[in-house]
């Protein structure tokens, strides 16, 4: 349901981090960032980054371990 990529970013903000955060570990522009938790808004069908992170897990699409 999620790409690799989309997954990373959500476990990445799972464990606190900001986009500017997920950009620099990822490599990847900010604007990369919302248009990944964008597509993960739209897949999951929800409306905020909590709410994403939430739902996959509920989905066991994303695991956050401590």
């Amino acid at each position: 349901m999620l790409t690799s990529r989309e997954g990373a970013v959500l476990q990445l903000l799972a464990h606190g981090c900001t986009y500017e955060q997920v950009a620099l570990r990822l490599g990847i522009s900010v604007h990369t960032v919302t248009s990944h938790i964008k597509n993960c808004y739209r897949k999951l069908d929800v409306h905020c980054a909590a709410a994403a992170v939430m739902r996959a897990i509920e989905l066991r699409l994303l695991s956050v371990e401590h």
